[in-house]
C-alpha cells in the first residue's frame, strides 16, 4: 500500500463522516418540520366557530377514509354525534405521546362521541404494528394518499379537530395534546 492510497481512504472517511452528519441534521429537521412543533405540545385548542348558533357555525368539510377492511367511511356518516376527528402517522413522536389519552377517552366516552383516529402512514403496515405492539383498541381510519388530510389544510401531526353533533366545526389544536386539552374538546362539543 503507498501513501497515496492510505490518504486516499482518510478523504473517504471524512466525506463519509460529513455525509452522515448532514443526512443525519436533514433528517432530525424533517422529523421536527413533519410532527409540528413541541412548543404547541400543550396549546389549548383554537376556537375556529362559535357553537351557540348554527348562523356562526361552519360546517365541517366531508372527506372519505377507509376502514382495516378498505370500506369508504365518510365523516358525513358520523352526523349526529360529536367527532373527535385526529390526523397521526405511527412514526410521529408527539403523535405516539398522545395516544394514551386518546385510549383513555375513547373507553370513556366511545358510546357518545364518535373517534375518527386517520392514519397517513404511507405504509398501513406501521400503523397496525404500532397499534398492536401498544394494545391500542379504538378503530382506525386511513388515509394514506392524504386527501382527508388536505381537505382540512393539514401541515402538522398530529392535528386534532373537534366536530359537534350537527357537523360544525367547533375548534382545533396543532402539535401533541394533553389529556386536558383532549377533554375540554370533547366537553366542548358535547354540552
Amino acid at each position: 500500500m503507498c501513501y497515496n492510497d492510505i490518504k486516499t481512504r482518510r478523504g473517504e472517511g471524512v466525506i463519509t463522516k460529513r455525509f452522515l452528519a448532514i443526512l443525519t441534521s436533514v433528517l432530525v429537521l424533517f422529523w421536527l418540520f413533519a410532527c409540528g412543533n413541541n412548543a404547541e405540545k400543550e396549546k389549548e385548542p383554537l376556537s375556529t366557530t362559535e357553537s351557540t348558533g348554527t348562523e356562526s357555525a361552519q360546517p365541517a368539510p366531508d372527506f372519505t377514509v377507509y376502514d382495516g377492511e378498505g370500506n369508504a367511511i365518510k365523516l358525513s356518516d358520523f352526523i349526529g354525534k360529536p367527532v373527535v376527528l385526529n390526523f397521526w402517522a405511527s412514526w410521529c413522536g408527539p403523535c405516539r405521546n398522545e395516544m394514551p389519552y386518546f385510549e383513555e377517552a375513547w373507553g370513556e366516552f366511545g358510546n357518545d362521541v364518535r373517534f375518527l383516529m386517520v392514519n397517513l402512514d404511507s405504509n398501513r403496515t406501521d400503523a397496525e404494528t404500532f397499534l398492536e405492539e401498544n394494545s391500542y383498541s379504538f378503530t382506525v381510519y386511513y388515509d394514506s394518499i392524504g386527501a382527508a388530510s388536505n381537505t382540512y389544510g393539514v401541515k402538522y401531526i398530529p392535528t386534532t379537530f373537534f366536530i359537534d353533533g350537527a357537523g360544525n366545526l367547533v375548534s382545533y389544536a396543532t402539535g401533541g395534546i394533553s389529556k386536558e386539552v383532549l377533554l375540554k374538546g370533547i366537553n366542548d362539543i358535547t354540552r
